[in-house]
């Protein structure tokens, strides 16, 4: 059996921190945004993730404003492809390499930086045209205006469709007890091709942890409370529940980070509590998979 990669053997120069932190719900508020970032970043959270549609670039620049004196220690990872239009309020899909090249441009400003540890696809479709996309980021690289690509996808013929003709540092896809479907059709696959990923979503939206129960990609209410519930019987008394959610993730080699979404100093503790947290045992790890059954992707494959 081919042994799978090392953390350290996926990425070489792009290392980011266990738990990531997502920016997406960060708030307006310039003092608050940075307390959470810069706290964040002195706790040892290296991996910042944004986009440049989040609230029109406004979001870039809290992040730009907030860490700029910590440039050098952390790993700054935006999106581009979802272009806004004209009423500020909607957008559509433009992965051409006209608009990323004015795209980055206007996110390397808003970050305050002269380069982006990691540009991403923000979505793609097998319309698109791949190649035009993958030279334009290449072209990039070689400016050195971003050191590392990726696609941010959950359609697995996108993945593969990309994966075919360049080598990506990382995909960021979906993926909790209650998402199993990377389990099936790309962690393997990206494991093979040493290709990092970034996991969102972990906590499903909170349903793992504290929501009511709901239907959930296919699962019924019923399997969300078992999986709730098996959480917290792996949590015991001495571990936060959001923590072996976030866990479960991480169990998977070539798992980079986990990108928990952080608004508040109560959400920016639980993910330092998981960032501290052991690695789950092979044992826990089953007794998780046991409570809640795979699921599929059914289109896209």
């Amino acid at each position: 059996m081919e042994k799978m990669p090392d953390r350290e053997e996926v990425n070489p120069g792009l290392l980011p921190s266990r738990i990531g932190f997502g920016c997406m719900s960060l708030g307006m508020d310039q003092p608050v945004a940075s307390r959470l970032l810069q706290t964040a970043a002195a706790e040892g959270i290296t991996f910042f993730d944004t986009a440049d549609l989040y609230n029109g670039g406004e979001n870039e620049r809290i992040i730009g404003k907030a860490l700029r004196e910590k440039r050098k220690q952390i790993i700054l990872a935006t999106k581009v492809g979802n272009q806004l239009n004209p009423d500020g309020k909607t957008w559509r899909w433009n992965p051409s390499r006209e608009y990323i090249l004015h795209a980055v441009e206007e996110s390397l400003k808003r970050l305050q930086t002269d380069y982006i540890d990691l540009y991403q696809l923000h979505g793609g479709t097998l319309d698109d045209d791949i190649d035009d996309t993958i030279a334009t980021f290449e072209f990039l690289k070689k400016q050195g205006k971003i050191r590392h690509y990726g696609i941010s996808s959950i359609r697995p013929a996108v993945i593969r469709a990309f994966c075919s003709r360049t080598t990506l540092s990382t995909v960021m896809m979906q993926y909790s007890l209650l998402d199993r479907r990377p389990e099936e059709a790309c962690l393997g696959y990206l494991a093979n091709k040493k290709t990092g990923i970034l996991a969102r979503g972990a906590l499903a939206g909170g349903l793992l942890i504290d929501k009511p129960a709901t239907d959930y990609l296919g699962h019924p209410a019923a399997t969300v409370r078992k999986a709730a519930a098996a959480i917290r019987d792996v949590a015991g008394t001495s571990r936060l529940p959001s923590a072996i959610a976030t866990r479960y993730v991480l169990h998977e080699l070539n798992v980079q980070s986990a990108v928990t979404g952080i608004r508040t100093m109560e959400q920016l503790q639980q993910a330092l509590a998981a960032l501290a947290a052991s690695p789950l045992t092979s044992a826990e790890i089953s007794f998780l998979r046991d409570a809640v059954p795979p699921n599929y992707y059914s289109v896209h494959r």
